[in-house]
């Protein structure tokens, strides 16, 4: 949006990492390509001694959970940061339009109903459909903003079904750079893989991502057919998972080892059971991958239906025959992939996920203003 001529600021925590909200980053302002970013400290980190059994009691345990209880869970999930209240109570006025990026977390939860009070906003959910949705702490939440945006049609259908929203709304999706650069020969050689063929899984390893099943359902098949196919895990490893000579573990890569393993891979697998988008779904069709995709998440689902770029699979006999297929079937696999690739470029361009951006934003300040979302320069 900057780079469409639009002042955009960003306010968020000194955190790096989800598991703690430990600040990294100083606190205060700074440009960081043409964006105005703002970093406000978390009071403190996460401590998973008081957290983990607040968890289980409040997300697992049985219901009905007390109101008091809940806003206590959300407080101790983080990122706590008292100052955000403030900070948009003195700044939303003076902006067009206030966006918040995922239902879960405290400062969407502490942050959407003031600044919903003093300018137009516009939620993220960026839902699916798992335990802590469910939790009444959320249901005057999602009352509070005046648009959504959703990433997938599933999405949204979820969220009208939870909570009834009538609230405007539209699916935007995220953009993919389709123009992609990675080094095969390289990303093989450092990890060993010579001319084999792989499976590739991108994402943090951890078992609510599905890496434990995948990694289970993969060895699984390998003991039933036996050859050169290897599976790449590269993410960082919340649970890592147990060595095995058929899986390559990378751990946490930047950008240009990852884009390159996507270039060398027989197929991504994305095992998640809990997704409302899957970016790197979209970053293998632009690599004209095929992809083995999780049946029972509906995101997941409804992608690889309108796409045509992958097989969904619930169970290990589906995975094992999508699989087969692939691996067996070359020219089928490199149909599938060309499928991803067309349905990327046609919903997932930047240009156009802009534009369709703009249109929301244009549609949501004209609500209040009657006057559509112009850029500042």
């Amino acid at each position: 949006m900057a780079r469409r001529g639009h002042d955009v600021e960003v306010l968020t925590s000194c955190a790096v990492s989800y598991v703690d909200w430990a600040n990294i980053f100083p606190p205060g302002t700074s440009e960081e390509g043409g964006v105005t970013l703002h970093r406000l400290p978390v009071h403190r980190p996460r401590d998973d001694g008081r957290f983990a059994p607040l968890n289980q009691r409040v997300v697992y345990g049985r219901k009905p959970v007390p109101i008091y209880l809940q806003r206590t869970w959300m407080q101790e999930q983080g990122p706590y940061v008292p100052e955000i209240t403030g900070w948009l109570e003195e700044r939303s006025p003076s902006f067009e339009a206030v966006i918040f990026f995922t239902y879960l977390y405290h400062t969407t939860w502490a942050g959407l109903p003031v600044a919903s009070r003093l300018a137009p906003t516009l939620l993220h959910p960026t839902a699916h459909d798992e335990p802590p949705l469910y939790l009444t702490l959320f249901d005057t939440m999602f009352r509070q903003p005046h648009a959504f945006g959703f990433l997938t049609e599933e999405e949204g259908a979820l969220v009208r079904r939870r909570f009834g929203v009538r609230q405007p709304s539209a699916v935007l999706g995220v953009g993919v750079e389709l123009d992609p650069r990675g080094d095969e020969q390289a990303f093989r050689r450092r990890f060993g893989l010579e001319e084999r063929p792989y499976l590739l899984f991108v994402g943090r390893v951890d078992p609510h991502k599905g890496s434990d099943e995948l990694y289970g359902f993969f060895t699984t098949y390998k003991r039933r057919r036996p050859g050169p196919l290897a599976l790449v895990v590269l993410g960082e490893p919340v649970r890592p998972l147990p060595a095995h000579p058929d899986v390559v573990m990378t751990g946490f890569v930047d950008e240009t080892t990852k884009q390159s393993a996507l270039a060398g891979t027989l197929a991504l697998v994305q095992p998640s059971y809990f997704e409302s988008f899957s970016m790197v779904l979209s970053e293998a069709w632009a690599w004209r991958k095929p992809a083995v995709v999780q049946g029972e998440c509906a995101v997941l689902a409804g992608q690889a239906r309108r796409s045509g770029g992958a097989l969904p699979y619930r169970g290990f006999a589906e995975f094992e025959a999508a699989v087969d297929l692939l691996v067996g079937d070359p020219p089928v696999a490199a149909g599938i992939g060309r499928a991803g690739r067309r349905h990327a470029e046609e919903r997932y361009r930047w240009d156009t996920v802009l534009s369709r951006y703009e249109r929301q934003l244009e549609h949501l300040v004209g609500r209040g203003s009657r006057r559509p979302l112009q850029p500042t320069r």
